[in-house]
């Protein structure tokens, strides 16, 4: 049996798909987000569902990442892109006015 209903699939891809959330993942990470993986685990939750076939009882997606994770999270970027420097101290001057 699937670790989630079938309807917690669908609801993570539908708002995988929404625009709010593509606009924020674009955002955020440069890319938009692949929603593919939740309508996988979703088609196969009810494959299961409805036949109980071999090939859908242990589906991969849905036993690897039980609904605790999002796709995007797990192959994520690192959120540097490079156009700061991380300091380790701050500059010496950094009690003067900006003026």
């Amino acid at each position: 049996q699937p670790p989630r209903s079938c309807e917690d699939y669908w609801g993570e891809w539908k708002h995988c798909r929404g625009l709010r959330h593509a606009f924020h993942h674009y955002y955020a990470h440069g890319e938009l987000p692949d929603c593919g993986r939740w309508r996988e685990d979703y088609e196969a939750c009810r494959a299961w569902e409805r036949n109980r076939a071999a090939a859908a009882q242990v589906p991969a997606p849905l036993l690897a990442c039980p609904g605790l994770c999002r796709p995007g999270l797990l192959g994520q970027k690192p959120r540097s892109r490079g156009v700061w420097k991380l300091r380790k101290s701050p500059p010496p001057d950094w009690y003067l006015p900006l003026d």
